[in-house]
């Protein structure tokens, strides 16, 4: 199998770091192309939004284009049923495009307004046009992997406009939980929150190794198992993305300390710790249940209260019970072996991150 983006020397960088840097040289001509197709105000967003430019449209050394899991994970995919990366690149520039659409979309839903330590976009251009490049972002994504040339256009298309569904899906799930009380019959239950998770993070890494695998032209048994490798992969990475919204670094997360528990999200951790039992739970769970606004202090108290009670190292088990999952449905695959070695080392990777 020739291996695309391996660079002039032919030798295939095989760590986590050197695959994701592989991956991003093949899909960013690719991608620059796409974002080129939008109208040049909805351009400009967009290339502030993936890091590559400052608020002025000129190059931003600052900026951070994020790690391009979802984009690698196709190139993966597509390599991993013995096709060139190469074929899977429409797949990755359109799971790319949605995920910066689903960011763009989230930090106004929930008022966050930094990321990746920058202005997010409706900080920086104001909601109504950061709404507007998230729209033009997702049909784009959906526009440019259907007028991929190819026999297998149709399935991935479908494919994406069924995760698509999901991720909407898993949103409005997420949303909902916020209004939801924390004990009592209309209390949310781990098992939800394991539903949302798959929807609004799962999803759309099951689709990313998929999508290289349709694209790559792989029977339906084996896209599936990808699929669901990704699913849970995407569990464990909400479990750790939950971790570090609790207790991640500001200045490597480029989020603020605290803000799930400020706006009251239902996340795994706080789940875990209440159903725990326990002084540190009943506290947490009289305090949670007292309604007052939720400052800095008390975000701090809480978040203590949720590592005494064991939420964080619930959180972590579930994110480590996911992971294997994940590997065992790779197993299920008959995959290529560099490919689903480099697939091993990235799902690890993710686990273990703190951005």
């Amino acid at each position: 199998m020739a291996v695309a983006g391996a660079g002039t020397s032919g030798r295939r960088e095989s760590s986590p770091a050197g695959v994701l840097e592989r991956c991003r040289e093949l899909v960013r001509p690719a991608l620059v192309d796409a974002v080129g197709r939008l109208h040049p105000w909805t351009g400009e967003m967009a290339a502030y939004a993936l890091g590559w430019a400052d608020t002025a449209g000129q190059p931003d050394p600052g900026g951070s284009e994020g790690k391009g899991v979802r984009q690698a994970l196709a190139v993966l995919g597509a390599e991993a049923v013995g096709a060139e990366g190469a074929d899977a690149v429409p797949g990755a520039v359109a799971v790319e495009l949605v995920h910066t659409f689903s960011l763009l979309h989230d930090d106004i839903m929930d008022a966050d307004t930094l990321r990746r330590q920058r202005p997010a976009v409706w900080k920086a251009y104001g909601t109504g046009p950061a709404v507007l490049t998230g729209d033009a972002l997702l049909a784009q994504a959906v526009a440019g992997l259907a007028e991929t040339q190819g026999r297998h256009t149709a399935a991935a298309v479908r494919l994406l406009c069924r995760t698509l569904n999901a991720l909407v899906s898993g949103q409005a799930q997420d949303l909902r939980f916020e209004h939801r009380p924390w004990s009592g019959p209309g209390a949310v239950v781990p098992e939800q929150y394991r539903s949302m998770a798959e929807h609004k993070t799962g999803s759309l890494l099951g689709c990313a190794i998929a999508l290289g695998a349709v694209l790559g032209g792989a029977p339906d048994g084996t896209v599936t198992a990808l699929d669901r490798a990704g699913r849970h992969l995407g569990l464990a990475f909400q479990a750790v993305d939950d971790i570090l919204g609790i207790w991640g670094d500001p200045a490597v997360t480029g989020k603020p300390v605290h803000a799930d528990l400020r706006q009251g999200k239902k996340t795994y951790p706080v789940l875990a710790a209440l159903a725990g039992g326990g002084r540190a739970a009943r506290e947490l769970g009289a305090l949670l249940d007292s309604g007052p606004r939720i400052d800095g202090g008390t975000a701090e108290h809480i978040a203590a209260l949720v590592d005494e009670a064991g939420g964080r190292s619930a959180t972590r088990e579930e994110a480590r019970r996911h992971l294997d999952t994940a590997r065992r449905a790779l197993l299920e695959a008959p995959l290529r072996h560099t490919a689903a070695r480099e697939l091993d080392q990235l799902f690890t990777q993710l686990l273990d991150r703190t951005w």
